[in-house]
């Protein structure tokens, strides 16, 4: 598996993630901002609704552009690594593939016809993760010991 092609296609996943929320967040704020939308008895709280909604989207969107951000600054060693760091592609029981990234975990990407789902340090499988080497067992919650077949 190629590890250049991985990272590329989680950068195109945060990037169309990212355009798509921003569209949104316009939207949210058009509608919360839109004279029309203003109160019309004291129950009526369609602009304050729209405010929420426009505010968790903002942030969102600044999660987003910071993980994008993080994804164009991270080096990948090509080569293979002997422990797993940031930037590593590890596999678990040869069939269970993880990309340990510096944001966005819970990102999932399929290529050659294997899911990938991103997972960072500060997640619980990536601080199992961190610093083992390949033939080393982790367990993901209280499930079976799976173990590291392969470090990129």
């Amino acid at each position: 598996m190629n590890k250049s092609a991985v990272l590329a296609l989680i950068q195109k996943t945060l990037a169309d993630e990212l355009e798509i929320l921003s569209k949104g967040a316009r939207a949210s704020f058009a509608a919360a901002t839109d004279p029309d939308s203003k109160a019309e008895n004291k129950y009526d709280t369609r602009t304050l609704e729209a405010s929420y909604v426009a505010r968790g989207q903002a942030q969102r969107v600044a999660e987003l552009q910071q993980a994008v951000h993080q994804y164009q600054a991270l080096k990948l060693d090509l080569d293979s690594i002997a422990t797993v760091c940031l930037g590593a592609l590890v596999t678990l029981d040869k069939d269970q593939f993880y990309f340990m990234g510096p944001a966005a975990g819970g990102t999932e990407v399929i290529t050659e016809n294997q899911e990938i789902l991103v997972i960072t340090p500060a997640s619980p499988l990536g601080q199992k993760l961190m610093g083992k080497k390949v033939s080393d067992k982790v367990q993901i919650g209280s499930g079976p010991f799976l173990q590291i077949t392969d470090i990129l």
